[in-house]
């Protein structure tokens, strides 16, 4: 049941990525692309990785949602019509994911009693009975995520705060003209009159 479950959840994932391709609506799009990190989170819960599950719900379903909805704001929710489409990103997207595919092709499948958390219950057995001493809070995964995964964990703090950074620069700053193209008389100037020296307080 548990596998039919995870089956139904990675179609319908599939569909939805495929919706998100298609639609040429981007407010549509957005909401298909929040639906996607929700369906994703319900299957990670489904196969117990419930810490993974939350952020992906929480950032890929809650605050990527709401950054791509507030970007519509700066723009049309119609997408331009598509002029050619270009074979050099399709290359690059195939051999990305070949890529990804043989980085996982060793990986032990779902479930597995050979896998090294099965065959190695002595790891999982020292996080539970020593983790409280070792790092202090009484949650084994704050343990593992704050200190045996800590420089992962930091890793992903960075690129989710550079992301942040980046997101606050395309949306918050705007452009300066630079001096040497500034009009002389910009709109809303008042005319400089011959004889009238408007620098000058009298």
């Amino acid at each position: 049941m548990e596998t039919l479950t995870i089956v139904v959840l990675l179609m319908f994932l599939v569909v939805t990525a495929i919706g998100i391709i298609v639609l040429r609506d981007l407010l549509a799009a957005v909401i298909l692309t929040g639906l996607y990190s929700l369906v994703a989170a319900g299957a990670f819960i489904v196969m117990d990785a419930v810490d993974v599950a939350f952020t992906e719900a929480a950032v890929g379903s809650g605050i990527s949602t709401i950054l791509f909805l507030g970007a519509l704001s700066f723009t049309k929710h119609q997408q331009k019509p598509r002029g050619h489409d270009s074979w050099v990103a399709l290359f690059f997207v195939v051999v990305t994911g070949g890529l990804l595919l043989f980085g996982i092709s060793d990986m032990p499948r779902y479930g597995s009693a050979t896998s090294p958390a099965q065959t190695h219950p002595q790891i999982a057995k020292r996080f539970i009975e020593q983790s409280g001493d070792e790092v202090g809070p009484p949650n084994i995964v704050t343990s593992v995520l704050a200190s045996y995964r800590g420089y992962d964990t930091l890793g992903e703090t960075v690129v989710v705060f550079t992301a942040g950074i980046a997101v606050m620069g395309l949306l918050g700053l705007k452009r300066r003209r630079p001096e040497d193209e500034t009009p002389e008389h910009a709109s809303g100037d008042v005319p400089h009159e011959p004889g009238h020296d408007t620098d000058r307080l009298t």
